[in-house]
């Protein structure tokens, strides 16, 4: 499983729509079940990397109740400075995932989002989660599916890579580079971590409109400073088209995401 080299490091503008846009209409729907698949509780010390504007980390807050420690880590500032703003009772941490400034042990619960398949190195990352993970904890993470898998997401890359080049189709296809159930639970175990479940789920993403769509798949990326307002304009064309399945009365939009859901733990 090949890693990408793109950092996705985002000025402060696309760390608002993401949070605005990208969270509620997708991530917020997500949090709460990689929370439960974790076994998040009161008491823990529960660690968020790579957690962009924080809403796992504050997921994972609500469900403890005041009780224990909540930190998230995301090596982008201006995710943080989101963060920050959003939540300033949680411990918002700069730093590597494949270096996260923690002692062995540190945590119950590391949870990861949405975001393996954007490690530069998988295999370190995970390991480094596991180091951080107590020797009876908890690590669990969630990842998009392979893109055949998606019947509206699938259809919108290739709308993008027709019109932009075969970068933007390698930057896009980033986002499901973990999709594979088996490649993933050979990358998990060689991290030295026992898998205890994989569950697949589908989700919906909800957008207000095609234009809200593709403005939140494109412009919370880094791929948007790269286009013109006239190749913008004929992905959003195509896009319109392809995406009409999934149109409801009144232009809502309801995208399926499947996704998998995984915990493991350190071996005994």
């Amino acid at each position: 499983m090949e890693a990408s080299t793109e950092t996705f490091q985002i000025p402060l503008e696309a760390a608002e729509v993401y949070e605005s846009k990208f969270v509620p209409a997708l991530f917020a729907d997500w949090a709460p079940h990689l929370v439960d698949v974790a076994g998040v509780a009161p008491g823990q010390a529960v660690l968020d990397v790579a957690c962009g504007t924080g809403i796992v980390a504050r997921t994972a807050a609500e469900r403890m109740k005041g009780r224990g420690r909540v930190v998230g880590l995301d090596l982008n500032e201006a995710m943080l400075t989101v963060a920050r703003r959003v939540r300033p009772g949680i411990e918002w941490r700069r730093g590597d995932v494949t270096e996260t400034p923690f002692p062995d042990g540190s945590f119950d619960v590391v949870l990861c989002q949405m975001a393996l398949m954007f490690f530069p190195d998988r295999g370190r990352a995970l390991r480094e989660m596991a180091r951080v993970a107590k020797s009876d904890g908890t690590v669990a993470l969630v990842v998009p599916a392979s893109l055949d898998s998606q019947a509206a997401y699938g259809p919108f890359v290739e709308i993008v890579a027709r019109h932009t080049g075969p970068e933007a189709r390698s930057l896009l296809s980033t986002y499901w580079a973990c999709g594979n159930v088996a490649e993933l639970r050979q990358l998990i175990e060689s991290a030295g971590l026992r898998i205890t479940g994989i569950r697949t789920r589908l989700g919906t993403a909800k957008f207000d409109s095609a234009e809200d769509f593709v403005a939140t798949e494109v412009k919370s990326t880094p791929l948007f400073e790269r286009l013109g307002d006239d190749v913008y304009g004929r992905i959003l064309s195509d896009a319109h088209e392809a995406l009409r399945p999934f149109t409801r009365p009144g232009g809502a939009l309801e995208i399926p995401l499947v996704g998998h859901l995984v915990s493991a733990r350190k071996p005994s």
